[in-house]
Formats: C-alpha cells, structure tokens, sequence
C-alpha cells in the first residue's frame, strides 16, 4: 500500500481516485451489446454467453430439477448458515416497514401516503471468481418481504453451464420465480429490454463489475430503474493508536480479494500504526488462496496520515466510502460526523465481512463516491411511496381560491377553471 503523509488539501481529489475506468471508456460496447440484445433477444444472449462466458448453452433458464440438484448438495451445516443469515436479514429488513401516513392539511382535505410494492424486479448477482450467494439473499429476501410479484435473477454460468448450488438454494429459499444462466452486459440488457425466455422488468439491483455497472447507468436510458451505481467494491478504515493492526490489515485484506479494481484505504493519525498495519497486510496476503487478486487491490490502494481526526473526518466525507470501519478512542467523533458512507462498522469486533453475510444490514452499497447521494438497499428500494388525496365541499371551498390564484399567476386558466367551475357550483 502506497505511505501518503499530511496530503495537502488541494491533491485529495488526485489522492482519493478510485482505479476505475470512466464511463466513456466503457459505454461504447455496453451500448453495442444493448443494441443486440435489444434486436436479436435471446439467440444474442446465447452468443455472448459463449464469448464472455466459455460456455454454450441449450437454455438459460434454469429448471426445477437442477434447483433440486443443487439443494440436495449444500452441507446442512452450510444450509443451516444461510438460513441464520437469512433470518437476521429479514428481521433488520421487516422493521423497516412504515405504516399509512395520513393528514388532514386542512378541514375537508384529507392527503395520505401509502407504499406499493414494485411488481417485477431483477437480481443480478456476480458470478466470476466468487459467486456472491450472500447477493442472493441482500436482494431476494426484502424483495420477497416488499411483496413484490415478479423475482427475476440472473447469474453468468460456470464452464460447465452452471451456477453455483449454493445461489440456487438461497434462491429458492428467498422465492425468487425465475433464474437464468445469464452474465455480464448482456444480463442488464435482458433484463432491460425483456426477450423471449428473460422477463423485462421494472427496477435493476445489483452489484457488478465496471462494465455491469455502466449497463446499469445504461438501462434507466430506456425506462428501467436502478438501485443504485454498485461497481468494485471499497472499504476505509480509520484507526488511530488504540487499533488492532491484525484486525484491521484482515479487513482492508478482506474487501481487496473481491476483485483487482477494488480498492482499501487507511486512514490513521498515527504513523506506527501505518508501520505495523502495512507489516501485517504483507503477513496475512502471503496465505490467502486468493493472493493474486488481493495483490493487485493493494497496489492500487492507500494509507494516509494526518495529523487531527478532525482533517481525518473531513478527508474520509469526501471520500465517501463504501464501507467505513472505525477503530478509534474518540468512536463518537466519526460516527456523529460521518455524513458520507454506504454503511458503518463501529469496533475491534466489527469486522466488514459481518455486514456482508449474517448481521443483517444489506451489503449492496452506493461505491464510487455515490454514497454522498445514494442509500444502501433496503426494504424501501422495492417499493414506490404512493400519495392519494380526497377533498370534500368543504375542502375545495376552503382552498379553492388559493388554488385559483395560483394557477392564473402562473397563465394555466385551464388550472383555475377546474377549480371555479366546481365553486360555482357550490355558491
């Protein structure tokens, strides 16, 4: 990891660049394969499954029997795992369900707010060098919770054309109705567009690499909402002398095996605990089996010194992290000031990793600087707030005049007329 020391103010932008490729780089073969897929639907799908992923297939969509196939050989204690998993993300996620908010405005005008679920919705969930079944049940289960219709997903297939037992069995258990062998660009595009075997739908969720996250960006082009920009993943600590540096250089450790464009960063007012983080980084990378990947993360990844947490607080809101761990006496300092992250690890026995399986908040998170105006998912993100109102005589008296004002000082006499010609009525 590259040592910065007491970055001046005026480089943090060139300090905090992620390693990413910008969108112009990538948009020009999302837009080809969207194209495709938009005119040639599933025999294009098939193409670029043979091209991207290795593997020729006579169907994507996968059947009942290779679902059973495959719940039949997850371990029981695995199954047992993602049912624990699953139970402390539907509790996290089911208390965040809202009750009808109703007001009276004003005597006779009665406005209130409802939510509905989205009816159809696709899941995407990385497959590559680590299939993501814990995606699975970040978006199936508050999908299911949301009461939404229709759960489309898609994976890319394996070699052998297929996908990994154990996303089918989260799957199942999340009651996701559809499932296809389907990765990458083309997997947006279908689910974007619809083809004669993919469902179009509604809303996108998902995380992906950069070119998924480009087709995504792509998608709301024609009408289809995303959850939100999820490309590589990151993660910043900020840790001062008090810190565990084998804890933290296990978790800086544990978002860089995600993928060679992910990026850690440290942040640290104290040097030595730089010295023995980046001495332990080197220790614990020598024996992951995922070595190469993780390599390749920290050599676009960072620790940076400053001399206050103050300076500190304000270098990490501009970052705008993913993940946030805090590992620090003064704890109450970030988590009150901390205005920009997807989500918060607060603790020596908090790692990162519990976020992303079992704690229950959601991992699919805004990266790349999204969380200064992007949520996380969350049980909201399958839903549409509806707003209704009902007016009686009493009401469009009470605001009829008001509404006829306004209306004729913006020139729209249709506007006002609605209004007067109700009121006339009534007088």
């Amino acid at each position: 990891m590259q040592v910065i020391n007491n970055p001046d103010k005026t480089t943090w932008n060139d300090v905090l660049k992620r390693p990413t490729q910008t969108v112009d780089d990538i948009e020009g073969i999302v837009s080809e394969v969207f194209t495709d897929v938009q005119q040639r639907g599933d025999l294009a799908i098939k193409q670029y499954t043979e091209r991207f992923d290795k593997v020729v297939l006579d169907t994507n969509l996968v059947s009942n029997q290779e679902i059973d196939e495959a719940v039949n050989s997850i371990p029981d204690a695995l199954k047992k795992a993602i049912k624990s998993a699953k139970n402390n993300i539907e509790a996290f996620h089911s208390a965040q369900k809202t009750q009808k908010v109703k007001v009276e405005t004003t005597n006779g005008v009665q406005c209130w707010q409802e939510k509905r679920p989205i009816e159809s919705v696709g899941l995407y969930i990385p497959g590559g060098t680590a299939p993501l079944f814990s995606t699975v049940l970040m978006l199936a289960a508050p999908a299911q919770i949301a009461g939404c219709n229709e759960i489309v997903l898609c994976s890319p297939p394996n070699k052998e054309g297929k996908l990994a037992p154990e996303i089918l069995y989260a799957a199942k258990l999340c009651g996701v109705t559809k499932i296809f062998k389907v990765g990458g660009i083309q997997a947006i595009a279908a689910l974007a567009f619809g083809t004669e075997t993919i469902p179009q739908v509604y809303k996108i969720f998902g995380p992906g690499n950069q070119f998924v996250t480009v087709a995504k960006q792509l998608a709301t082009k024609y009408g289809v909402a995303i959850d939100m920009p999820a490309g590589p993943s990151e993660l910043l600590v900020v840790a001062d002398e008090t810190a565990n540096a084998s804890y933290i250089a296990s978790d800086l450790l544990s978002q860089a095996e995600h993928g060679v464009d992910s990026q850690v960063i440290l942040v640290s007012t104290s040097k030595d605990l730089i010295s023995k983080v980046s001495k332990e980084v080197e220790v614990q990378l020598n024996v992951l089996p995922r070595k190469d990947i993780a390599e390749k993360a920290i050599a676009n990844s960072k620790s940076i010194f400053v001399d206050t947490d103050e300076l500190a607080l304000e270098l990490i809101n501009q970052y705008g992290p993913e993940h946030f761990i805090i590992c620090s006496k003064n704890e109450d300092f970030y988590v009150n000031g901390i205005r920009n992250a997807g989500s918060v690890f607060i603790g020596d026995y908090t790692p990162e990793s519990a976020g992303d399986y079992a704690s229950g908040t959601n991992h699919t998170l805004p990266t790349n600087g999204f969380s200064k105006a992007y949520s996380g998912v969350n049980l909201d993100s399958f839903m549409k707030s509806m707003t209704f109102q009902k007016i009686s005589k009493e009401g469009i008296l009470n605001i009829g005049e008001t509404i006829e004002l306004m209306a004729e000082a913006e020139g729209l006499q249709a506007h006002k007329n609605a209004v007067s010609i109700r009121l006339k009525d009534l007088k």
